[in-house]
C-alpha cells in the first residue's frame, strides 16, 4: 500500500510539473476551433505515442501513472472526447486525487462543454484536501473564477462568494479582480 502512495505521489508531482505549461495554455488561450471528432480521431490514430500508452492500458487498466499520461496525450493532441473518458478513468480508480477532476475541467472547458467543466472544477474545489491548498492555490484560484464567472448572471450573490475566493488564493488574477468589480458595482 504505501509503494502506491509513492507512485500517486510521483505522478502527482509529474502532472503539477508538466502540466504547468499546459495550464498557462488552457487559461490563456482558445481552443483549435478545427478540432472535430474526425480530426481528432486522425490525430489519435496518427499519434504513435497515444497508441503506445493506449496497449499499456489494455495491458493494465488500472495503472493510473499510464492513464494520465495517455490523458495528457489526447490533451496534447486536442482530443477532448478522450481526454475527458481518460480523466474520468483515472477519477474512478482515485477518487481523492483531485488533480483528475482539474484537468477533466479542462478537457471540458477546452471542448467547450461549460456545464460538465463547472461541475468538474466544483468536484475539484470539494476534493483538495486542506494539506494540499496550499500547492493548489492557484489551480483554486482558476477554479473559483470559473464558476463564478458561469454565474454571475444565474446566482450574482454565489458568483460573489466564488469570486472573493478565486481573488483569496490569488489576488494577482486581474480578470478575476474586474470581475469582482462588476459583480459588487
Amino acid at each position: 500500500m504505501k509503494m502506491v502512495k509513492v507512485n500517486i505521489k510521483n505522478l502527482f508531482l509529474g502532472l503539477i510539473l508538466a502540466g504547468s505549461a499546459s495550464l498557462v495554455h488552457a487559461q490563456t488561450t482558445q481552443a483549435d476551433k478545427t478540432n472535430t471528432p474526425a480530426a481528432a480521431t486522425t490525430a489519435q490514430s496518427n499519434n504513435p505515442v497515444i497508441e503506445g500508452l493506449k496497449k499499456q492500458v489494455e495491458a493494465n487498466p488500472k495503472d493510473a501513472e499510464t492513464l494520465a499520461k495517455l490523458a495528457n496525450a489526447y490533451q496534447e493532441a486536442s482530443d477532448w472526447t478522450n481526454a475527458v473518458d481518460t480523466w474520468k478513468k483515472i477519477s474512478a480508480l482515485l477518487p481523492d486525487w483531485a488533480p483528475s477532476y482539474y484537468s477533466q475541467a479542462y478537457a471540458y472547458q477546452s471542448a467547450k462543454d461549460d456545464v460538465n467543466a463547472k461541475l468538474a472544477y466544483e468536484k475539484y474545489i470539494a476534493t483538495v484536501k486542506p494539506e494540499e491548498v496550499e500547492q493548489n492555490k492557484k489551480n483554486l484560484a482558476y477554479a473559483y473564477f470559473y464558476i463564478a464567472f458561469a454565474e454571475q448572471k444565474s446566482d450574482p450573490n454565489k458568483a460573489k462568494e466564488h469570486i472573493a475566493k478565486s481573488i483569496q488564493y490569488d489576488p494577482t488574477n486581474q480578470d478575476a479582480v474586474k470581475l469582482s468589480q462588476a459583480l459588487n458595482s
